[in-house]
């Protein structure tokens, strides 16, 4: 393919997103109520997860994304398990136009970071005695975009 006068047109450098480091930033899981929380129970726990991401740049083409991964286990009013997790990620990112930094940023590193705290917290859980808890795959896509409408609409209220 040329440009119109015979020569090939310039390339754009192509987008590049490297896993520069992975870790567990901080890990809590506590089972208070052992032994008895262990008993076999008549009904299931009721389990409440929640699933939170930031971000902050810490050198001109890195960022560290951290995703954060709460959850609790409750039966007849007694806490059986608890954990929080937040897992991390430094990211390198060149080349992306900066209108889609923020999207990648926010979807596709904790997308990337999942897999591996979704491993952490099933094992844990198991540690604990419990059968493992498997994590159901997050929409990132969609986590993101409420995020952003919330944020629409505390800006839009008035102080």
């Amino acid at each position: 393919m040329t440009n119109g006068n015979g020569t090939p047109p310039e390339t754009a450098p192509s987008p590049q997103l490297n896993v520069l480091a992975q870790y567990t930033k901080d890990f809590s899981f506590e089972n208070p109520n052992s032994p008895a929380s262990l008993a076999p129970q008549q009904q299931p726990p009721s389990i409440n997860v929640q699933i939170n991401v930031g971000a902050s740049n810490v050198a001109e083409n890195d960022y560290e994304v951290v995703l954060k991964v709460e959850g609790k286990a409750e039966h007849a009013g007694k806490l059986m398990f608890s954990f929080e997790l937040a897992y991390a990620g430094v990211f390198r990112i060149v080349n992306v136009p900066q209108e889609n930094l923020h999207p990648l940023v926010m979807i596709e590193c904790p997308r990337l970071l999942f897999p591996f705290a979704r491993e952490i917290v099933a094992t844990a859980v198991r540690d604990g005695g419990f059968p493992p808890l498997m994590l159901d795959p997050i929409d990132f896509v969609s986590l993101y975009r409420q995020n952003m409408e919330r944020q629409a609409a505390a800006q839009q209220q008035p102080s």
